[in-house]
């Protein structure tokens, strides 16, 4: 996230929630071992301040999906270092971003798209599905954000799937085509240069 940017208040409450239940199942499943790491309030609001800047990245789902996995099987509290491997495990991709960095992403993009140095091509296919004007016109249409993160969301399940979303060279930048010289010759004549 950049400095200044506004989260939505949705996206946030539901990334809280899901910290929350991590801990929770957590405390749960490692009742002793949660209690010595995290015994105090204190510590247990600076770890989930810690754990929640790490965890920003992946999706509530993936977190959610993570700890599952790793309390089925860990007999140990597991470390922030093992969360974080569960959720990218669960993503099923590294480095991709959130859906709010992907639609500020796209929002800031400019055409043509295709040559964009995108973080991930997913970020690209979703906006190009969801429609650039619609995209750029987000300040009039308050939903805009919801449906970039429904197809988001849905495209990263379909790349968990196995399906590839590239943006390939001849997709990248167009060819250059060669100079046609002679149609600049009779040009130059007719145009006395």
């Amino acid at each position: 996230m950049t400095p200044g940017q506004k989260t939505s208040i949705s996206d946030r409450k539901g990334f809280i929630e899901a910290i929350d239940n991590l801990f929770l199942k957590m405390e749960l499943s490692y009742h002793y071992q949660f209690y010595k790491v995290f015994g105090t309030d204190d510590r247990l609001r600076e770890a989930k301040k810690i754990w929640a800047q790490s965890l920003k990245k992946y999706s509530t789902e993936s977190i959610d999906d993570a700890i599952e996995n790793v309390i089925q099987s860990n007999d140990y509290l597991p470390t922030l270092t093992e969360i974080l491997k569960a959720c990218a495990k669960t993503s099923g991709i590294k480095d991709i971003p959130s859906p709010q960095e992907a639609f500020i992403e796209a929002q800031k993009s400019s055409s043509p798209r295709k040559p964009y140095p995108w973080s991930h091509p997913i970020v690209y296919w979703a906006g190009r599905e969801m429609g650039w004007d619609i995209l750029n016109n987000s300040q009039k249409n308050n939903d805009s954000f919801e449906i970039y993160t429904k197809i988001y969301r849905r495209m990263i399940g379909e790349m968990k799937n196995g399906k590839k979303f590239n943006i390939s060279a001849e997709h990248r930048a167009d060819k250059p085509r060669s100079l046609d010289t002679e149609l600049l010759e009779s040009l130059r004549k007719k145009h006395n240069l």
